[in-house]
């Protein structure tokens, strides 16, 4: 009985092994990354930290992240493989390890981007660092146009994707138009999405097929300058903003006029789209956070009131509907879920579009 066990581990281990030389591996800087706001010398940061840097940390780490940023590729493979390297850090408490350091893959099919499977993180065993996995296989014969979304809450140091070793694969031009900057906190982010290609922003461009970037800064967007600077730096057609959610009554008071005018000195005339701060479950009964909550929601309202008295390309959506009515939204009463994101664009999504009709970004 051993001798059998031993002679189909045997087997087991050449099948595996005769299966892995069958796919080759290409660095993804040879294939085309895209969802950066402006150019960055490494080429999975989504923010050049030289040129912009942070007082804070944990902003200057989050800026090396690989949220939102993609890689477009064509390829004849029936299989598609992934091998990256990330930091050793560890999943957050309220998102997976999928979302955290994983891959989403989306093929285009009848004209749509559609999901076509994960690179799972190898989580087994720390430091967490390295990962390898077979996103896809088993697909029809034919080219492919390949949309990989890169990690949402950890950087990228190294990226090869597998392929069939008889196959192709060439760099695709960026396939969406327009450019849409979202700027916001964890929220933005994606803190509680299931995996990265399920953010909010990145679900809004899919969905219209417009260019998409996400500067989302989980806990520490609070209208700082050094944002407004990027911003200000960055050609975009539109931004929307999730600006309120992090930042208390005081600072929204204090800030916010500074804020805009750093962009507007540098864009007189692009939309900016201030989203209000979601209703958190969390002040259903905590009545400290309910205090809270609503002196930042009344702050952020009154300050964007009186700007739109003297611009005319400022605009404001309110959020009682974000989070549906069904108290089940979200993963911890502030970060949504899939759930919570759906009726988040539910409710912000024709909005957006019809500002944006307006400049005839449609």
């Amino acid at each position: 009985m051993k001798r059998f066990i031993l002679t189909l581990t045997i087997l087991f281990s050449f099948v595996a092994l005769a299966s892995a030389k069958q796919l080759k591996y290409v660095d993804a800087t040879q294939l085309n990354i895209i969802g950066k706001v402006l150019p960055t010398p490494k080429p999975f940061t989504r923010v050049d930290t030289e040129k912009y840097p942070f007082e804070d940390k944990t902003i200057q780490r989050y800026a090396e992240f690989s949220t939102g940023l993609m890689v477009v590729f064509s390829t004849d493979s029936r299989t598609i493989a992934a091998k990256w390297k990330t930091s050793p850090v560890n999943a957050g408490y309220n998102m997976n390890s999928i979302l955290y350091k994983g891959l989403d893959l989306y093929i285009k099919k009848d004209g749509k981007w559609i999901f076509a499977g994960v690179g799972k993180p190898l989580m087994g065993k720390a430091p967490y660092d390295e990962h390898e996995g077979i996103i896809v296989e088993n697909m029809p014969e034919g080219t492919k146009e390949c949309l990989l979304y890169l990690p949402v809450f950890d950087r990228i140091d190294a990226l090869e994707i597998g392929i069939d070793e008889n196959a192709a694969i060439a760099p695709m031009d960026n396939p969406f138009r327009y450019k849409i900057v979202f700027k916001g906190s964890s929220v933005t982010h994606g803190t509680a999405a299931s995996r990265p290609g399920m953010t909010y922003p990145a679900r809004f461009g899919r969905d219209n097929n417009f260019y998409v970037c996400n500067l989302g800064f989980s806990g520490r967007s609070k209208l700082q300058k050094e944002y407004a600077r990027i911003i200000a730096d960055t050609q975009a057609d539109a931004f929307v903003f999730d600006a309120f959610s992090n930042p208390l009554a005081d600072e929204i008071n204090e800030r916010f006029d500074d804020f805009v005018d750093i962009i507007r000195a540098a864009h007189p005339h692009t939309p900016l789209i201030f989203l209000q701060t979601e209703r958190r479950e969390t002040r259903n009964f905590n009545m400290l956070i309910e205090e809270r909550e609503a002196a930042k929601q009344k702050a952020a309202e009154e300050q964007i009131t009186e700007r739109m008295k003297t611009d005319r390309h400022i605009y404001f959506i309110t959020s009682e509907d974000f989070l549906g009515h069904d108290h089940i939204a979200t993963a911890d009463g502030s970060h949504p879920t899939d759930l919570g994101f759906t009726y988040m664009l539910e409710s912000i999504s024709p909005k957006i579009l019809k500002i944006l009709k307006k400049y005839g970004i449609r």
